[in-house]
């Protein structure tokens, strides 16, 4: 006898986990913070990313008909780990497989809650599913590859007019065990969802994830930055826009300069605002001590070129944009080439 759609899915074999209502705090994973897992810009990605840091590896493919996941829609992975947290903070259980309703996640990150938002949710969804990642992050004892997308599954349940009521998503593993872990978790600030620019919103997160709440913070070289990034923007390109950055301080909770060592080498200076290091103690360091310099010591090379089964009791009402570019949507607003996918809008496209 064949297995029906539901028998076949993951969530048969997972209990169900319930968001959480009211506020929670935003807390993200460490891996994802350090290393290039998203596209950085608003436009379509189907070139892969391929990154080797010391014993690091990860490469990063796109289908073309969706494009590569962007740091917008990792907003949702940041959701669901700050979700998971707090539920275990509360002694409640915790599963990859999330219940929750559109408004739950829409205002946690920050968006606007019209039907254009409800709609971009699933073209988020649908880009984490598709997107592969192959990595040796945390291959422990034994070298090991692993594979795996961002979503494993995701499902909604809409009215016959359209209007969406609650949705189905399965986390991997990989990801789900990285965030249970929480030696690899980091609060994050709230006004981090505000940042419009792709770039920003990348080196926000390198920032908490390698300057942590250290005084003296952490410099990278920019040319480092640059491979660390995966971005497909030329060393040049890349370089005005952190020189941009570091002239305007969008980043919440650190500062940024641009200095130059003995060998005339360029070098980015991320350092806490005094604030951030005295009076944020729920806030984990990364772990370093001191000031660093990330140097060059890695390679990055870039090739060119429904079932419908949600859960059948009682449903959890809600109470209370990107550019479209080839033909995708995003999960940002439409105003201005480089808005934020649900209302807010600062500046022109990141890449």
């Amino acid at each position: 006898m064949t297995a029906s759609p539901r028998q076949r899915s993951e969530r048969a074999q997972l209990d169900p986990f319930e968001a959480l209502a009211g506020d929670v705090p935003p807390r993200d994973q460490r891996d994802l913070m350090a290393h290039p897992f998203f596209s950085l810009s608003k436009s379509r990605r189907v070139t892969p990313i391929h990154y080797k840091a010391g014993d690091v590896e990860l490469q990063v493919y796109a289908v073309a008909e969706h494009g590569m996941a962007t740091i917008w829609d990792a907003d949702v992975l940041i959701w669901a780990a700050s979700q998971i947290l707090a539920a275990e903070d509360r002694g409640l259980p915790t599963s990859r497989f999330f219940r929750f309703t559109p408004y739950q996640l829409l205002n946690a990150i920050g968006r606007t809650t019209g039907a254009r938002s409800y709609f971009l949710i699933k073209g988020a969804l649908t880009r984490l599913q598709s997107t592969v990642i192959r990595t040796t992050i945390r291959h422990g004892e034994h070298w090991r590859r692993q594979q795996f997308s961002w979503i494993n599954e995701w499902e909604e349940l809409a009215t016959r007019k359209g209007r969406v009521e609650g949705m189905e998503f399965v986390l991997p593993e990989w990801l789900y065990k990285g965030i249970v872990d929480r030696r690899l978790v980091l609060a994050i600030d709230h006004d981090y969802f505000a940042l419009s620019g792709g770039i920003e919103r990348w080196l926000y997160r390198v920032a908490r994830k390698h300057a942590g709440r250290q005084p003296n913070g952490w410099r990278f070289e920019l040319r480092h930055l640059h491979a660390k990034s995966g971005s497909l923007a030329r060393y040049s390109d890349f370089a005005i826009d952190i020189r941009a950055i570091a002239r305007r301080q969008p980043l919440p909770g650190y500062t940024l300069a641009i200095e130059h060592n003995a060998d005339a080498v360029e070098l980015v200076h991320i350092r806490p605002v005094e604030k951030l290091c005295a009076t944020s103690p729920d806030i984990r360091t990364s772990g370093a001590t001191g000031i660093r310099t990330s140097g060059a010591d890695l390679s990055v090379h870039r090739a060119h070129g429904s079932q419908l089964s949600l859960w059948p009791g009682e449903r959890n009402r809600a109470r209370k944009d990107s550019k479209e570019e080839s033909k995708s949507y995003y999960l940002e607003a439409p105003s201005g080439e480089n808005s934020s996918p649900f209302g807010r809008s600062r500046r022109r496209s990141d890449r």
